[in-house]
């Protein structure tokens, strides 16, 4: 397995709006969460965290230059692992037992951590020999309804379970811009992990269905557009005959 440096793990895309993606490049596209950090006037967001193979505060330090909310869309090991290094953590309540206590287990790290997740490792070769998901438990509960409040932007809490029990999108209505989390992305959806339900799934999708989206960052693969959206979501009833 081919050996980088840490200095290289993070990729940074900045996007337009204040937004920006963080990603590790060397993690395959399936494994690869995107992490969206989204400017605000008065505070910024993280919307996920990644693998936690290599520290985000070591790396990339000017994320916590600002007051910083670390928000959790959903708690599996590829969207929590570095939550532990900031100090505001954000998550729905139906998963913040899994945020203040994960294991391999309930975060689905057991399931797919390993070689196959990996184009590269970091040079730090405890990071995955010793693979972990530390707690880091919440330091304020999110429900739908809710808004994170910028300063100079809003996103609204959208709670969409379906992947899993907390799921949860944030929807910033003034740019028509929806971070949909594990609940839609351009690519293969997981439905059966352990704790998804389809029922929830097909809510969550056809609430999502009626926002006048224009842009969706997901939380893997590349963003798309509103229209986009709707054939996904379109072609996921369609398959689940749920219509």
């Amino acid at each position: 397995m081919k050996i980088v440096s840490r200095d290289r793990w993070f990729e940074v895309e900045h996007r337009h709006d204040g937004i920006c993606l963080i990603h590790e490049p060397y993690v395959r596209p399936f494994y690869r969460c995107n992490m969206w950090h989204v400017q605000g006037r008065e505070h910024d967001v993280l919307i996920d965290s990644g693998s936690g193979l290599v520290s985000l505060r070591e790396q990339l330090p000017w994320l916590t230059d600002r007051p910083l909310l670390a928000v959790a869309s959903h708690c599996h090991f590829d969207h929590i692992a570095g939550h532990h290094e900031f100090d505001e953590r954000l998550v729905h309540p139906a998963e913040a037992d899994i945020l203040a206590a994960p294991n391999g287990a309930n975060t689905l790290a057991t399931d797919f951590v390993g070689d196959d997740m990996f184009e590269a490792h970091p040079d730090c070769p405890l990071c995955y020999a010793e693979y972990r998901v530390r707690a880091a438990p919440a330091t304020r509960l999110i429900e739908d309804g809710d808004v994170l409040d910028l300063g100079n932007r809003v996103l609204q809490v959208l709670h969409t379970p379906g992947h899993s029990p907390g799921g949860i999108s944030l929807w910033e209505a003034q740019t028509h811009t929806l971070f949909s989390g594990d609940i839609l992305y351009d690519g293969p959806l997981i439905e059966d992990a352990y704790h998804s339900n389809l029922e929830d799934y097909a809510r969550s999708l056809a609430r999502l269905r009626e926002l006048p989206v224009r842009t969706v960052h997901g939380g893997h693969f590349a963003s798309f557009s509103g229209e986009r959206m709707r054939e996904l979501i379109d072609a996921w009833f369609d398959a689940h005959r749920l219509n």
